[in-house]
């Protein structure tokens, strides 16, 4: 059975959303970060950089949540040809070096923002999920980094109707409720 290693508050909710999306059966293990437990030699053989989430499934072991998230997709989703699994990885890539950093970093959020908002609000218009109807990986990517502003930056996003609608359609998931909507804002 595939283990997910994560810890309170971790990007391993985005992995575990995802899995729950797939109905893929999973062990969730628990690491206590505060206590070290990513960085003692059971964990460290498995992701080398002692942080969380990483994932072991067989012979496979990953670390970051975005390979994850592919690897999961390839393994278990519905993205079949090259080029949807390409823009899957796209989106995925967006998420986590771009969304992210655009958003939750405090310095450059007031410039980022209205650069990355606009289009994707624009896409969000004319799709119900970034790869056009159905939901992939991409939304996960995407929505989780999305879906954080709301529990922990309270930021006002009226200027962009359709990302407020996408991130409330999403959070609406039953997935999405049991990996991330049971947070309490930090």
């Amino acid at each position: 059975m595939l283990k997910l290693y994560g810890g309170a508050r971790s990007r391993a909710s985005i992995v575990q959303w995802y899995l729950e999306e797939l109905a893929v059966p999973y062990e969730f293990v628990m690491l206590d970060m505060q206590n070290g437990e990513h960085l003692k030699p059971d964990y460290l053989a498995i992701n080398p950089m002692g942080k969380v989430p990483a994932v072991v499934d067989g012979d496979v072991v990953l670390w970051e949540s975005g390979a994850i998230l592919l690897y999961l997709a390839e393994k278990y989703g519905s993205v079949a040809t090259p080029e949807q699994r390409a823009i899957a990885a796209q989106w995925t890539l967006f998420a986590n070096a771009t969304l992210g950093p655009g958003i939750f970093v405090e310095a450059s959020r007031d410039r980022e923002m209205p650069r990355l908002f606009p289009p994707l609000n624009q896409r969000l218009e004319h799709h119900p999920f970034l790869l056009g109807e159905e939901f992939s990986v991409a939304d996960v990517a995407v929505g989780s980094m999305l879906a954080y502003i709301p529990l922990m930056l309270k930021l006002d996003l009226s200027a962009y109707p359709a990302v407020v609608n996408y991130i409330q359609r999403l959070s609406e998931r039953p997935a999405f409720q049991k990996a991330i909507g049971t947070r309490n804002p930090s």
